[in-house]
């Protein structure tokens, strides 16, 4: 009977086949998480409640949920690796305060009150510690998904939550290390183990050597093989790899990947490797959620429901209180961010169940209390989508308060309209009144209108991005739009939807950089100014002078630079996604240019 081998036999007891779960699952999650998204809650709380449904203490259809978890482990691993890769090491030089200040201080902060609650509620002294310890962590896997979705993670509470959780990463491989010190059958009189030690910093050293020197080269040898699976395979191959090299040494599997990742931010394949690492990691994340959703023990929570609830609320609200005047304190100016940012990290963690059953197995906490602890752990995920929805409702209405509402004067008809009225489009409107030439000015900053507007210019406060305001602005009877926009995702997305919408305009846009003028190119603009360039070149025009280069000499190698510079951005506009490329061409015009300038000034 092998069609019968894939029947669900619930009513026996017996174990079902691998295909018949892989329904389940799938089944479970292609209902849960598309109403969970269209109800405003993402896809995390789907998958949950997918495990909940499905899980041994729903409606059981699946009665063990270990084995599913320890693989679906991976979708967390893969996820580490692409936000590895898209962290370069000097990204994470830069965010150095907030990953070990920010990061240090709210784990500690955090284990020092859960852990006097603790022991406040009759926890042994060790007990008390472990529990403090283990629920300061917050789950990587859970809050970098819930943000990427909503496309926070580049905002300032979304890079302050992503450097916190580096750091409880870092800081649950010594707890793994720590807890079997903390049990019944603990002896210091072996001290430290120095070979385990060495273990770990060989491991590391070797994951940073080999991620150089070796890693790069098997990727050019898998993508010149011209044969798209192997390049994924050897790309599959490289993050369980390092993720087992990790484990290997006693240190976590996240971890490694997510070296891994870093070490590969800057190779040419970066993009490639997430295109190709991403449908894997999506299904294995969901199906992790589905794992967590599915140790949620209902049973339990309804024999003690106030008692597990006040464990909840006691955990979530004292980890909010203690992360908000901390964010407050390392410069988190914004009451809304900080307010988003303790929410967002209120729950527990994966790490949790990793933890507690180490505790478990060293007798530190009796089983019954790491049972309440586990479920506790996993409804305060399940609540933080919830919290986090009213945090920022609560945040949009105290932001609204705090801001005056936008005042763009209806059917205003002037032939420029510049939105962003910084230090570049200040510029363009002085000249512009100097000449006698009227026109409107959007900005989204109300505390740049006020300041603005204390010297007697006249700007409106509006957001550009909205179509109504940019109607109501004039930007149908205009001529020229001057975008002065200087952050790059806010400007593609006004340039976009002036191009569609109001084609007869004539956009002259601002650039931070080469890379900002290609995506402005790729949409269609062609008045592009690049805000550094002229400034740079007059300086360097200045300094040539001061070097005793005749000024004439001087004002033709500062054109001559910039001319072939803008044909170098054109002829870069075509390769502008391959950084090999981009690398080669400005090295054969570097050259190019070289020649050309000595061949001008023979007696250099």
């Amino acid at each position: 009977m092998p069609a019968l081998d894939y029947v669900i036999r619930i009513h026996d007891g017996s174990q079902m086949s691998l295909l018949a779960e892989s329904i389940i699952y799938l089944l479970a999650a292609v209902i849960t998480v598309p109403l969970s998204r269209r109800l405003g809650f993402g896809s995390v709380l789907g998958y949950l409640a997918a495990g909940i449904i499905i899980g041994p203490f729903g409606f059981a259809f699946i009665r063990d949920s270990e084995h599913i978890y320890h693989f679906a482990e991976l979708g967390v691993v893969f996820l580490l690796f692409i936000v590895g890769l898209e962290l370069k090491p000097s990204r994470l030089w830069v965010l150095r305060r907030m990953v070990f200040g920010l990061g240090a201080a709210q784990v500690f902060a955090s284990a020092i009150a859960i852990t006097v609650l603790a022991w406040a509620f009759g926890f042994s002294t060790n007990a008390a510690i472990v529990a403090g310890l283990i629920l300061a962590l917050s789950s990587t896997a859970f809050v970098i998904q819930m943000l990427s979705e909503k496309k926070q993670l580049g905002a300032s509470h979304g890079r302050a939550a992503f450097s916190i959780l580096l750091f409880q990463d870092l800081a649950a491989i010594p707890l793994i290390a720590l807890l079997p010190l903390l049990g019944v059958n603990a002896s210091f009189d072996d001290g430290i183990n120095f070979v385990q030690v060495g273990l770990v910093i060989a491991t590391i050293g070797g994951l940073i050597i080999g991620g150089r020197y070796l890693i790069k080269p098997i990727l050019n040898v898998a993508a010149r093989s011209g044969i798209p699976e192997i390049f994924t395979a050897t790309a599959l191959l490289l993050v369980i790899g390092s993720a087992l090299l990790m484990d290997f040494a006693g240190i976590s599997m996240i971890l490694g990947a997510f070296l891994a990742g870093m070490l590969l931010a800057d190779s040419e394949y970066r993009h490639q490797l997430v295109a190709d690492i991403a449908p894997f990691k999506g299904l294995l994340l969901g199906l992790f959620f589905i794992a967590v959703g599915m140790s949620v023990n209902i049973g339990l929570l309804l024999d003690s429901p106030l008692r597990i609830m006040l464990i909840v609320v006691l955990l979530m609200t004292a980890k909010a209180i203690v992360l908000y005047p901390l964010a407050r304190r390392f410069g988190m100016c914004d009451r809304t961010a900080a307010l988003k940012l303790a929410t967002v990290l209120a729950q527990g963690g994966e790490f949790a169940f990793v933890l507690f059953s180490i505790a478990a197995s060293e007798r530190i906490l009796p089983q019954t209390l790491i049972d309440e602890l586990v479920l506790a752990v996993a409804l305060s995920m399940l609540m933080t989508p919830f919290i986090y929805a009213a945090a920022e409702l609560a945040g949009g209405k105290l932001q609204k308060s705090s801001e005056p509402e936008f005042d763009v004067p209806v059917n205003s008809h002037h032939d420029v309209l510049i939105v962003g009225f910084g230090r570049v489009g200040q510029i363009v409107g002085r000249l512009l009144n100097i000449m006698g030439y009227s026109f409107t000015a959007l900005e989204r900053d109300s505390a740049r209108v006020e300041f603005v507007r204390r010297y007697g210019a006249t700007v409106h406060y509006g957001d550009a991005s909205r179509l109504d305001l940019l109607r109501a602005a004039g930007a149908e009877h205009a001529k020229i739009f001057v975008l002065a926009v200087s952050r790059l995702d806010e400007s593609m997305e006004i340039a976009e939807s002036v191009m569609h919408n109001f084609p007869h305009l004539k956009i002259i846009a601002r650039a931070r950089n080469r890379r900002h003028a290609h995506k402005l190119m790729d949409l269609g603009v062609e008045h592009i100014f690049r805000e550094t360039l002229l400034s740079s070149l007059a300086m360097s025009e200045q300094v040539l002078s001061s070097l005793g280069q005749n000024p004439e000499d001087a004002k033709h190698i500062v054109d001559s630079f910039r001319e072939r510079d803008e044909q170098l951005l054109l002829e870069q506009h075509a390769i502008h996604d391959s950084e090999e490329l981009l690398i080669q061409t400005s090295r054969d015009t570097a050259t190019e240019l070289e020649s050309l300038l000595r061949r001008d000034n023979p007696d250099d």
